[in-house]
């Protein structure tokens, strides 16, 4: 769990958790042997998608000057969009390559951890910093902010592969774990706000 910052910085890293802890109990609940399943030829499969979050993680940290992880994208060549176009086509190589359940995960959790210390590093300087997004001007701030949007983007398509499998989503007992609790709660505080009038039968 990352360091409970004040402010946004704060807000976005504890977002960031929520899904990155959600995002890994849905790829592991999937077992091995569905990782090549997908809804349609023209859908990516389980493995497809789970790379493609990972893969894109890499690609945002690049958009806003983290250096690309060398292992996996080699000596990229150009400047700006160039570059972001060739790591793109990298991406989309890495989707194909990369369908083993353990390499997906390590994959996954590898870019998570660099999203994660990259956002806790920067400055809020940094954060302000204009750069150029998909042909628009707006700030490294707001390409973090798309990292997790991009994640719950295909989590939630990950939940309906699980339901069309017949999965349930492994955080559901939890949740409803967590329900019964605050029912609990909420009752036990009503009954401490009701007086206990003795009535007697005169």
């Amino acid at each position: 769990m990352s360091t409970r910052f004040p402010g946004f910085r704060g807000e976005y890293l504890w977002e960031f958790d929520i899904a990155e802890r959600q995002l890994l109990r849905l790829a592991e609940a999937f077992p091995a042997e569905r990782y090549g399943w997908r809804t349609a030829e023209t859908a990516r499969s389980v493995s497809e998608v789970l790379v493609h979050v990972a893969a894109g993680n890499r690609a945002l940290l690049a958009i806003v000057g983290v250096e690309a992880a060398a292992e996996l994208y080699g000596n990229l060549q150009g400047e700006g969009v160039a570059r972001i176009l060739a790591m793109a086509r990298t991406n989309e190589s890495l989707e194909k390559s990369i369908t083993d359940k353990a390499d997906v995960l390590a994959f996954l959790r590898g870019s998570l951890d660099a999203l994660r210390t990259a956002f806790g590093e920067a400055s809020d300087s940094e954060l302000v910093r204009l750069e150029v997004f998909f042909g628009e001007r707006t700030t490294v701030r707001r390409v973090y902010m798309r990292a997790v949007c991009h994640m719950h983007e295909h989590m939630g398509q990950l939940i309906a592969y699980a339901r069309a499998m017949g999965m349930p989503t492994p955080w559901h007992e939890e949740s409803q774990a967590r329900r019964k609790a605050l029912e609990n709660e909420l009752a036990a505080s009503k009954n401490e706000r009701t007086p206990n009038i003795d009535v007697k039968s005169h």
